[in-house]
C-alpha cells in the first residue's frame, strides 16, 4: 500500500477535507466520476455518524492492491460511546439520533467492502473499501 492520509473529524469542515483527500487517491486509482461520487457519499455519512454520536474521530485513506486490482481503503475510528446493537444499528431506518437512519447501511451498500466493530464505552471502527472498475 502507498502512505496513508489521515483527516482529524472535529467540525462540519472536515467532512469536507476528508472527502477531498479521498478524491485525490481515487482519482489516482482513475476511479470513475460514479465512483468518486459513491466514495465522497459513504464518507460524508461516516464522519458525519463521528460528528453526531462521538463528537471527534479520525479518518484514514489509503491505496489497496489486491490480485491485480486496485482500491481506496477508507479507516473512520473514534472513541465515542460505541453502538450496543451493530446488527440493528445495520438496518435502514434504525437510529439512536435524529437522522434517518440510512447512514451506516446507506454506507455499506455504496462501498465494495464495509466492516463495523463497536464496543459501548470505547467507541466505533469502520473499514470501507471500493475497488477501480478496470
Amino acid at each position: 500500500m502507498a502512505g496513508e492520509v489521515s483527516v482529524v473529524i472535529r467540525q462540519e469542515a472536515d467532512i469536507l477535507a476528508a472527502r477531498k483527500a479521498a478524491r485525490v487517491i481515487a482519482t489516482r486509482l482513475r476511479f470513475t466520476d460514479t465512483d468518486l461520487i459513491l466514495v465522497a457519499t459513504a464518507i460524508s455519512e461516516i464522519a458525519r455518524n463521528i460528528l453526531t454520536y462521538a463528537t471527534s474521530g479520525e479518518m484514514i485513506f489509503e491505496e489497496a492492491h489486491e490480485l491485480g486490482r486496485h482500491g481506496l481503503v477508507v479507516t473512520a475510528r473514534d472513541e465515542g460511546p460505541g453502538i450496543p446493537d451493530v446488527a440493528r444499528a445495520m438496518q435502514d431506518g434504525f437510529s439512536t439520533g435524529k437522522g434517518l437512519g440510512l447512514g451506516l447501511p446507506g454506507a455499506r451498500r455504496l462501498m465494495d467492502d464495509f466492516s463495523i466493530e463497536s464496543a459501548v464505552g470505547r467507541g466505533t471502527v469502520v473499514v470501507m473499501k471500493k475497488w477501480a472498475a478496470r
